[in-house]
């Protein structure tokens, strides 16, 4: 069985979900920690992440990618239902940008060329 599952959602076919409990068991296994020692170290990385991003700070996972906080305008929206004209206020959104080596995982081996 691998490390993730199926996902509950009947839209998503061919997706495969890798859950925070998938992690904990994956690295508990390979470290030879608890579960509930690795699900700490996971939490830990995780409130280290968002705490770096609450102070605007920009999270490099080289390799990986990067975690960082844009910043959206206010814009002008409409309600879908009604169609009435709404404000949308301007927001600070978190976002993440791949890395190169995460961006050729997923791509697959690259094509030889002729």
């Amino acid at each position: 069985m691998p490390w993730y599952r199926l996902p509950d959602q009947p839209f998503c076919v061919r997706c495969r979900v890798l859950t925070k409990a998938d992690l904990v068991e994956s690295i508990a296994t390979e470290f030879e920690l608890s579960k509930r020692q690795s699900g700490e170290i996971i939490d830990l990385v995780l409130e280290e992440i968002k705490a770096a991003l609450q102070s605007g700070d920009k999270v490099q996972l080289i390799p990986f990618g990067s975690f960082l906080v844009r910043d959206r305008k206010a814009r002008e929206g409409r309600n879908p239902k009604t169609g009435a004209k709404i404000k949308i206020p301007a927001r600070r959104v978190p976002a993440f940008s791949a890395g190169k080596g995460l961006k050729d995982a997923v791509a697959g081996p690259k094509k030889k060329r002729k």
